[in-house]
Order: structure tokens, then sequence, then C-alpha cells
């Protein structure tokens, strides 16, 4: 296992392993135990009580960033007639049907997030081995797929972010950047914990969120208080 560097360890001096942060409390330490030269992102991860290799089971979602993102997406749309012209009036990078689509087969991967109109889905879904290991696939269940181009294009533009549970039960979440105020991230935390709550599937038994854990890029982690975070209200 590869050691960590003199930064690192210096940092997680500062953090309680023990101990269950409150949330205000933890976005502060994060901005403390940063060293890194650039904006870290603000990760949150969570411990989910499900097992995700049950279809009823499987936690997927999205969730909108009151404070954004603090990335620049862009975002492909499929669509063909007069959902292209709602679509670039919406921002969206790029806008096309077969034209994409031979881009695509030919290597070309130079977006974030794609949406398709559900007409245009038969043939979109011949790029499902190319789009789908990278989590690049329009699906309806994250509302990729839609008539409502313009809306799912700003809303992704403004801080809309995907979540889906991995193999081991945990969610990995982007939330922001540390160079956001505490008030922002918080606001981005509790629109996010709330929206995994939202999803959670109806398979789901017992205790839903087992931990909540903080980070940023190369950080220490710093645990929540789950029941806390819990609490957050979204507003």
């Amino acid at each position: 296992m590869p050691k960590h560097g003199k930064q690192y360890r210096e940092a997680i001096k500062l953090v309680d392993e023990e101990k269950l942060y409150e949330p205000e409390e933890a976005i502060g330490l994060l901005k403390k135990v940063s060293y890194v030269k650039f904006d870290p992102t603000v990760e949150l991860h969570m411990r989910l009580g499900v097992d995700p290799r049950h279809a009823d089971q499987m936690v997927r979602g999205t969730a909108t960033l009151p404070a954004g993102s603090g990335k620049e997406v862009k975002v492909l749309v499929f669509a063909q007639g007069e959902k292209v012209a709602e679509a670039q009036a919406a921002g969206a990078d790029f806008v096309g049907m077969d034209d994409m689509i031979k881009q695509i087969n030919e290597g070309w991967l130079g977006f974030d997030v794609a949406v398709a109109t559900p007409d245009v889905m038969g043939r979109v879904a011949s790029l499902g081995r190319r789009l789908g290991p990278r989590g690049l696939m329009p699906n309806p269940k994250t509302g990729t797929v839609t008539f409502e181009v313009g809306r799912a294009v700003r809303e992704v533009k403004a801080g809309r972010v995907e979540f889906r549970v991995d193999k081991t039960s945990l969610l990995h979440i982007p939330i922001g950047k540390l160079s956001f105020d505490d008030a922002q991230l918080m606001r981005n935390l509790a629109a996010t914990i709330d929206a995994v709550v939202r999803a959670k599937p109806t398979g789901a038994k017992g205790q839903y969120v087992r931990s909540v854990v903080l980070c940023s890029t190369m950080s220490p982690s710093v645990r929540l208080d789950p029941q806390v975070a819990l609490s957050l209200k979204v507003g």
C-alpha cells in the first residue's frame, strides 16, 4: 500500500477519527485540512443498507445542487425537428442525431452528460456498449430521456448531479467546490441527502443510511453524524 505524503499526514492530525461531526463543523474542518493548490471538489460518500444485487434495492437518481456544482458541464442532446432548436436555446453544447452517433462510434466522447428525446432512443440505443460503461447513456430514471430537453439541459448546466449505488452499497456524489462558502455547501449537502432519501427503494429494509462522510479531493475524510445529516432542511 502506498504511504501518504507529509502534507496528508499533517492534515489528518486535525481530524478526530472517532468523532461524528456536525455538518457545519465538518465543512469548516475540510477547509482547514485541504492542502492542494487547486480548487478541490467536495465529495459526499454514503453507505446504504441495501444490496444492489437485487433490482428492488438499487438506488439511482439525481440531485439538483442549489448553489451549482462549480464545474462547467458539456451537454450533448440527441434530438430532431423542433427539439433541436429548443436544446440549442437552452445552452446545449452539442445537438444532433446521426452525425453525433457517427462521431461517438469513431471514438469521440467530448461531453459530460447526454440527453435524448424518447422518439430517438431506438437509434441512440446502438451506443449502449460505448456509453453505458462510462455512465453516459441517457436514462429515464435520471431525467435524461425526456421531451422537455430545454429544461433538462438547464438543470444539468445549473448543477444537477447523478448518483448510483455501487456494488459495495456506497454512493459517491460531488456536491460543489471547496471555494464555495459554508452556506452554499450546506445547501448542496442538504439537497443531495434529501434526494438520496427520496430515492430509497421499496426493497430496502432496516437502517437505510448507515454512514455519511465528507472529503475533498486528496483530503482526509470527515465522518458526519448520520442522524443530524438526515435532519438537514432543504431550502
